[in-house]
């Protein structure tokens, strides 16, 4: 499902324009890019939490030249689905 195909979902679902549920869709997205961004996660009850998870610095193989090469630490954004959402997903 794509961002377009959620807005025409629920435009059809809720009777509003596309327009209007278009600009709601971006607004939510850069609030939680923002909060992330700032080091805040995202806590949405029922549904999940998206979260920035740290990634430690570690050594890695270059295997056609023979090299180690270190990545450095470094932070992620990371989503983790509720309990109950992940029920409902392992009932299918």
């Amino acid at each position: 499902m794509t961002k377009a195909d959620i807005v025409n979902e629920i435009a059809r679902e809720k009777g509003l324009e596309k327009v209007e549920v278009q600009a709601v869709v971006e607004a939510f997205m850069e609030s939680v890019k923002g909060s992330l961004i700032g080091g805040e996660p995202v806590y949405l009850r029922g549904f999940g939490s998206f979260i920035i998870k740290h990634r430690a610095q570690k050594a890695a193989r270059n295997i056609t030249r023979k090299t180690t090469i270190t990545i450095p630490a470094h932070d992620i954004p990371a989503f983790k689905p509720a309990k109950s959402f992940v029920a409902q997903v392992k009932v299918k």
